[in-house]
């Protein structure tokens, strides 16, 4: 399996906040901008329905040349050969996943407090979720607000990457960077702005751009 750079744009697929549109055209939208690492999504979708469109979204990911883990479902990850599992802190533990999956693919953890990152640290996850740092606009159950304090605060505890995640826009990407995140993952800021690409590239040029805090 190819080397991932665990930085930068994160894009989520989350069939909820696309509005009707395909799955497949927002991928391929989003890579046209410049993406090319994405998590795909679906809470509800019963495993048929999430395995045919997991697998068409795998097909498409591979021709772009882009990753594509699977949120929470360790079963469909190994059934569409995903890049890897995006885990929450109710999901399979990361050990556990980790013997199914083996040692190659992804795994990523979601965390939303210190102790959760303190645990996560020694987990043997790839890179770690953190957040929300600012009020999500795509989730209305989400777990309290952690704001940039909270993501500089954890930052000194891993030297895992770390994407910041919940209501992050483009105009916050350089307080999010410079309070220590690696990357971003994103939702609303893409999938509501009226050009997927540019919304993209726009993301991706304040991410390049932002200066990083020294370590």
């Amino acid at each position: 399996m190819r080397v991932v750079n665990l930085s930068g744009l994160y894009v989520i697929l989350d069939g909820d906040a696309l509005r009707g549109r395909s799955l497949p055209d927002a991928l391929k939208a989003a890579v046209d901008g410049g993406a090319r690492l994405f998590q795909y999504r679906d809470k509800s979708a019963a495993m048929r329905e999430a395995y045919r469109v997991g697998a068409e979204l795998r097909r498409a990911a591979t021709s772009f040349g882009a990753t594509l883990i699977v949120n929470d479902r360790v079963d469909l990850a190994l059934a569409i050969e995903a890049d890897g599992v995006h885990l929450g802190q109710a999901d399979l533990p990361v050990e556990h996943a980790r013997r199914l999956l083996g040692p190659t693919r992804l795994i990523g953890l979601s965390t939303h407090n210190v102790e959760q990152v303190r645990a996560a640290a020694t987990s043997g996850a790839d890179y770690l979720g953190f957040g929300p740092i600012f009020r999500p606009l795509s989730k209305i159950d989400h777990d309290p607000v952690v704001g940039l304090d909270g993501l500089r605060a954890v930052r000194q505890l891993t030297t895992l990457p770390l994407f910041a995640i919940g209501g992050i826009q483009a105009e916050s990407v350089p307080s999010v960077v410079s309070a220590g995140a690696n990357g971003m993952a994103v939702i609303s800021a893409i999938w509501q702005a009226p050009d997927t690409a540019q919304a993209v590239r726009e993301l991706i040029s304040r991410i390049a751009t932002a200066g990083r805090p020294a370590r």
